[in-house]
């Protein structure tokens, strides 16, 4: 069985039942089964889709990305979610490297179709918003057949060579994360997940749309975490328990604005680390505990929590969820003992297929059967896992992954420009922002506001320096290699 196929039974199942509670409506099961037959339909007559091609969906916070989902899964199709705060030239490298030739849009991410289009004259582009709001009847059969060992989600990652990677998620991947997120967070079908994050991103595409819908329980779906206040708001009106979300996010709980009885059982913070005074303040606010997790996208994408009914160590990531395996080895792939540092590494069911298209990637991010996750890190006497330090060179800023090597080849193509190394600064507020050197070719004078012009417009806003310094010359190594540790020493 398929994802298509499991969501097709589970909404015939719960009918009337409610699936998402958005706003001030409710949409049942029944009725979100029916949006994704029509969008089925559309890419079946007027796109044309046959099994295994690939379909973007760049969508904002609202039900019609999750009716699109399955509407492409329905259709033997690969989903590729985007990011939709990155810039048209990003989004035209996944739409190129993935070899989509379908997109579907919304009123607000349009205009990066319309550009798309430009330099894709065959793109098939869908504006959700545009679509005629009929529906056929909800015994409408589906013939979706694709195996479980195919591919189902083609997620883009930030890559260290500074092009993004897709990472292959087969359907056999995701059932098994939801599978092991349920047993891990003692999940029922009564659950109410407050989805308050992107639905592009991984997290919330495995623990906040599969695990409720596959399983016959429903989302509180927000447009935004911003403004806080709605977001609050409606976690008690739909009465949500149980909330998956970033640091930031749980931080801004503990303003005094914010009501101690929310009606929440469980709170999971994933997507970055977890700051000690964020997680004791917390725990002392609220009734119900915040536990933190650990994933990648490439893992489907949780691989460990701290268990609900603990012990909880702070600072730590908690233990491998069900039927996934954790380990910490050496360069030479031998596995280290408790209290010893290295590689963080993972095997399971739920670890991608591989890179699209990047076999060479691939094999580089595997070693004898274990996903290395390139974190740093130990595990104790307890098999509580602790994280160190992290993947070379890679910020998070607000929960994304940021690689300077990315930003540093959009700087490098302005002109003028000699050497350029982005390096990321502490902030109480974002967690780290991006912050570039650079030195100029004889003779060239830039300015640095236009420069900052053109990486906003190339670039998306959270990638984009905070500042852009102009040295002499940047700090080298006897080998030429920038000294970025150097960089980090300055106090501009």
């Amino acid at each position: 069985m398929n994802l298509g196929q499991k969501f097709y039974t589970t909404a015939l199942n719960k009918g009337d039942s409610a699936a998402i509670y958005y706003e001030d409506s409710v949409v049942s099961y029944g009725k979100l089964l029916n949006y994704a037959l029509r969008f089925r339909d559309l890419l079946k007559n007027k796109a044309a889709t046959k099994g295994g091609d690939r379909v973007c969906v760049l969508i904002k916070n609202r039900q019609e990305f999750i009716s699109v989902l399955f509407s492409i899964w329905f259709s033997d199709c690969v989903v590729v979610p985007i990011n939709i705060f990155l810039k048209p030239a990003e989004v035209d490298y996944i739409l190129k490297n993935s070899g989509a030739s379908v997109i579907f849009v919304d009123a607000d991410t349009v205009h990066v179709a319309n550009e798309l289009s430009k330099s894709n004259p065959s793109l098939v582009v869908f504006n959700i918003d545009d679509q005629p709001d009929s529906s056929p009847h909800i015994d409408t059969a589906i013939e979706c057949s694709a195996d479980e060992s195919e591919p189902a989600v083609i997620i883009y990652t930030s890559g260290t060579t500074g092009k993004s990677k897709g990472a292959m998620l087969s359907h056999h991947n995701l059932f098994h994360n939801v599978s092991s997120c349920y047993r891990a967070l003692e999940f029922t079908e009564d659950e109410r997940i407050a989805v308050v994050l992107p639905l592009f991103h991984s997290f919330m595409m495995t623990v906040g749309i599969l695990l409720p819908l596959l399983n016959g329980a429903s989302i509180v779906l927000s447009k935004s975490f911003h403004p806080l206040k709605t977001v609050i708001e409606d976690i008690i009106k739909w009465k949500a328990t149980l909330l998956p979300a970033m640091p930031q996010i749980f931080r801004a709980f503990l303003h005094p604005s914010v009501p101690q009885d929310l009606p929440l059982r469980l709170c999971v913070s994933g997507s970055a680390p977890l700051p000690l005074d964020t997680l004791e303040h917390f725990n002392k606010k609220f009734k119900f505990p915040l536990i933190e997790g650990y994933g990648l996208s490439e893992a489907s994408p949780v691989c460990s929590v701290n268990p609900i009914k603990g012990p909880w160590k702070a600072g730590s990531i908690g233990i491998p969820i069900p039927d996934v395996e954790m380990s910490v080895q050496d360069e030479n792939g031998n596995l280290l003992p408790p209290g010893v540092v290295g590689e963080i590494c993972v095997r399971g069911g739920n670890v991608m297929l591989g890179y699209w298209n990047m076999p060479e990637e691939t094999a580089r991010a595997f070693r004898n059967g274990w996903l290395l996750t390139g974190d740093v890190g130990y595990y104790d006497s307890h098999g509580y896992f602790y994280i160190t330090d992290r993947k070379k060179d890679m910020l998070l800023v607000n929960g994304n992954n940021v690689y300077p090597r990315e930003i540093e080849e959009v700087i490098l193509k302005y002109g003028g420009i000699k050497e350029a190394a982005v390096i990321g600064k502490r902030d109480p507020r974002r967690g780290e922002q991006p912050i570039a050197y650079i030195s100029l070719n004889d003779g060239v004078n830039i300015s640095i506001d236009d420069l900052l012009k053109y990486l906003r417009k190339n670039l998306a806003d959270y990638k984009v320096p905070r500042k852009v310094y102009i040295l002499e010359e940047l700090p080298h190594n006897a080998t030429g290699k920038i000294l970025k540790t150097e960089l980090r020493l300055r106090n501009d």
